[in-house]
């Protein structure tokens, strides 16, 4: 049988498929060619995103309003003779003409009689010393020098701006260079070294571009800020970081509450604002951590609500003037909160109330927990100093107190901040008396005064030396009771044991200052 003449045969089936594949091809390329189109190609690749902010907003809004700031100081000569070079030439005038020493000095300061060195075109630049870079006056011979530059901000349109208390410090000239490289006159209107804050005032008739302070009480760590000022004397230098950290005590003065940010902070930085990206000054850029002195992304700024009270008081009075309580404090642990009968750890303890203080005045002791003052509860002695010093001299202020197991509250009419702290005169009493306190491993002595107990031996492996307690300490009181002998010390130890406490506390003074240490009754 002929299976090609079969239309249903499979071979059959397959050539006609074929052809009719080539037939298609051909159509559709000849439609290309006659059309005059290419063929369809594939799309690059393209990624939708959200694009990150940006700061070029908030920059040229702000920028007019931070200034760098120049200071220079008066420096009195070491002699009267003008060419003196630090008064190492002085006689020379006494030696030969033709002395090797004497043509040197007059060569090397050029003084007319020897040639000078001089930088000509070509042998690089040169700083341009202008007729305020030095001044002298005749007789007295003033001079002025350049010694530190800072950063700043206007504050108000009439010319009101903010720097750090250690830029202008000794400074008897101070200049502010604009955005726009203006350069203005500025005097100092007052500072505080406690805050690390001044304020100066340009005298000019135009209106200045200023910042308004944020309320930090909203800014969270995480927040973007962006930092301006003058590193190392550029001016007009921005970088931008986020908020790293809240209340950051750096020891830099009794009221520190920094806010930690890691924009690259540097020399000159200093007295420059921190913005948000509203454009608001969330706080002034003071110090950073730096092994090198250099920027490593650890920078401190004076928060906003502590810088907007010192400056308003500062453009008012010129000074700060702010309320003492008077005591010395150390903070709550947990074996001394126990020791004390506190249910938790809260308050400050007070580990003297001074002599002549408001505190003293009042009635408060060596031993009390402050719990609040005006309602406002206290955390810290940082926190403490804080509040105090919030309030005027004057002042009548609430200070509730943990004492004997129960909660008082005491009315302290607040004085004036002192320069520095009396101590009491001491009474002197010849009696001696020794003995030892074998639980706590310490061995004491009456104190010569007669106030307290000095340690004259303490157990290497015991409680009392792992808590720090040393010879020559002295014992002032037990649980807030006055002790003048050994029994004394067993005495309060017992009744602790009795109201079931797991801690006593010692009052410990030691050059002058004084401390609590909690030791435990289990092993006492």
């Amino acid at each position: 049988m002929n299976t090609s003449a079969n239309p249903s045969s499979p071979a059959k089936k397959r050539l006609m498929a074929a052809v009719a594949s080539v037939a298609l091809a051909a159509a559709i390329g000849a439609g290309a060619i006659a059309s005059g189109t290419a063929p369809v190609l594939a799309e690059a690749v393209r990624v939708e995103s959200v694009q990150a902010p940006g700061f070029a907003d908030v920059v040229e809004k702000v920028s007019p309003a931070v200034v760098s700031v120049r200071v220079k100081s008066r420096i009195e000569p070491a002699t009267d003779n003008p060419g003196s070079l630090f008064g190492f030439d002085q006689g020379l005038e006494n030696l030969p003409d033709g002395h090797p020493l004497k043509r040197f000095f007059r060569e090397f300061r050029g003084d007319g009689q020897g040639p000078r060195a001089e930088r000509g075109p070509g042998q690089g630049p040169r700083a341009e010393r202008g007729p305020d870079r030095r001044q002298e006056r005749r007789g007295g011979r003033e001079r002025m020098r350049p010694s530190s530059q800072g950063s700043g901000f206007f504050i108000s349109e009439d010319g009101f701006l903010v720097t750090n208390h250690h830029v202008v410090k000794d400074g008897a000239e101070l200049t502010v260079v604009m955005d726009n490289g203006d350069e203005l006159d500025a005097k100092l209107i007052g500072s505080d070294e406690r805050t690390d804050l001044a304020v100066l005032k340009v005298d000019d008739a135009r209106k200045f571009t200023y910042v308004k302070f944020a309320d930090d009480s909203k800014v969270r760590v995480g927040d973007w800020v962006v930092a301006v000022g003058n590193p190392f004397g550029l001016g007009g230098t921005v970088t931008a970081g986020i908020v790293s950290a809240r209340g950051r005590d750096i020891g830099a003065g009794p009221y520190d509450d920094f806010i930690q940010i890691d924009a690259a902070v540097n020399r000159g930085n200093s007295g420059g604002p921190a913005f948000n990206l509203n454009g608001e000054v969330v706080g002034i850029n003071t110090a950073i951590f730096s092994p090198s002195g250099g920027n490593v992304g650890i920078a401190f700024a004076i928060p906003a609500s502590t810088a907007s009270d010192v400056v308003s008081k500062l453009m008012s009075g010129g000074s700060i003037e702010r309320g003492w309580l008077g005591v010395q404090i150390q903070p709550v642990t947990s074996e001394i909160a126990d020791s004390v009968g506190l249910d938790k750890t809260k308050g400050v303890l007070v580990t003297e109330a001074q002599a002549d203080s408001p505190a003293k005045a009042a009635g408060l002791v060596a031993g009390d927990v402050i719990l609040s003052v005006d309602g406002k509860e206290v955390s810290s002695p940082r926190e403490l100093a804080r509040l105090i010093a919030n309030y005027a001299p004057g002042k009548v202020a609430k200070v509730e107190t943990w004492r004997d197991g129960k909660a008082q509250t005491f009315d302290v009419k607040l004085g004036t901040l002192p320069g520095a702290t009396q101590q009491a005169a001491l009474d002197q009493t010849p009696e001696i008396e020794s003995g030892s306190i074998e639980s706590f491993g310490l061995t004491v002595t009456r104190a010569d005064d007669g106030k307290g107990l000095v340690v004259t031996d303490v157990a290497p492996d015991s409680d009392a030396a792992e808590r720090g307690i040393q010879s020559g300490d002295v014992i002032l009181s037990v649980n807030s009771k006055e002790v003048t002998s050994a029994a004394d010390i067993e005495a309060a130890v017992q009744d602790a044991a009795k109201a079931g406490r797991k801690a006593v506390l010692f009052q410990v003074q030691r050059d002058q200052t004084s401390r609590f240490v909690a030791l435990p009754v289990a092993q006492g």
